[in-house]
């Protein structure tokens, strides 16, 4: 399942207990005697979910969250709620993703409040539960489902690696994880100032400029020319090959990169067949399973949807929707090819 680039980082556990005892002396006017009573061991009363988040920093994007989509009635309420918290450096992975600022996320109820609710599952969800639901879909509160796989121990939700567990509350429990999930069909809703937000998103050349796995996407592009076409308006949807990708398809073609570069018309063919016209989201790509769609270059790739596998004619699609101020784009493994 599509989650974005994974970072782990530690985070405490929080414990609560607390035990007191008393000691009473009795003396007699002939002898001393010690007589010693214990008294009754009191625990300190969890808190809520939202207490237990609060009181560690590394929740602090995921309390802003919480707070801005309305939610902090609800994660206090009885529950019993299981919560896979993400940190704060894994809301800042995902925010790069979404290609949006923490003011737009928190901005965007609606969105934000899909993407907490698919972290927050029903019931109280303990460790050594989860460790037997290896290769299940496990329902959410958001109402689509999360995959859990279990290798050796290591724990993953998703694509989030679980990095803590059984953090208890007094309505349920929370797990911690280095990955935000996000919806398959979460995006950004239509906002009353949609030209500022795009604005604000960077182009599809800066991403792929932006990010060294694309090093060679970046050098085809300008070789054949289409960086200003590629900086139009749009929007595009393109489907990027990272430079694995370009390694492999190169060994296939038996050419070096400068050979592939020189031939400008086969190039552009290649190239233009990554690229379709509209903004396609993940959402719309799930639709279109069997289907041939039209690209750029007037030629049509087939996609294909096994499970939580998407495929472009032979290529898997290994991210998705990372949005740019022209259009989106997603990464895939293998360059698209058209036949002769």
């Amino acid at each position: 399942m599509n989650t974005p680039r994974s970072r782990r980082s530690k985070a405490a556990i929080v414990g609560i207990a607390a035990a007191l005892s008393l000691v009473a002396v009795a003396c007699s006017s002939d002898e001393k005697a010690a007589d010693t009573t214990a008294a009754p061991t009191t625990t300190v009363a969890l808190g809520t979910i939202v207490d237990v988040a609060v009181s560690n920093p590394d929740f602090s994007i995921l309390v802003e969250a919480v707070t801005a989509a309305g939610l902090v009635e609800t994660l206090s309420g009885p529950g019993p709620f299981t919560v896979f918290a993400p940190t704060n450096e894994a809301f800042a992975a995902a925010l790069t993703a979404l290609g949006l600022t923490k003011e737009q996320l928190l901005a965007d109820t609606a969105l934000l409040t899909k993407v907490l609710t698919y972290h927050v599952v029903p019931g109280t969800v303990l460790a050594a539960d989860v460790v037997t639901l290896n290769g299940q879909e496990v329902a959410t509160v958001e109402g689509s489902k999360v995959k859990v796989t279990v290798e050796g121990d290591k724990v993953k939700i998703n694509d989030a690696n679980v990095v803590a567990t059984d953090v208890k509350a007094s309505n349920g429990v929370i797990h911690v994880i280095d990955a935000v999930l996000v919806p398959a069909d979460a995006a950004p809703t239509t906002t009353a100032a949609p030209t500022t937000t795009a604005a604000a998103l960077p182009s599809i050349v800066d991403i792929a400029a932006g990010d060294p796995q694309f090093s060679i996407l970046v050098e085809a592009v300008t070789a054949a020319g289409l960086l200003s076409a590629v900086q139009a308006p749009g929007p595009f949807t393109v489907f990027a090959p990272t430079n694995d990708a370009f390694a492999a398809a190169l060994k296939a073609l038996k050419m070096t990169k400068e050979q592939l570069f020189a031939d400008t018309a086969l190039l552009t063919k290649i190239l233009t067949y990554h690229v379709v016209s509209g903004a396609v989201l993940a959402a719309d790509v799930l639709k279109l399973d069997g289907q041939e769609v039209t690209t750029l270059g007037g030629l049509t790739f087939k996609v294909t949807i096994d499970g939580d596998k998407v495929m472009v004619n032979t290529s898997n699609v290994i991210k998705t929707d990372i949005l740019a101020s022209n259009g989106v784009v997603h990464v895939i493994d293998a360059v698209l090819v058209p036949a002769a």
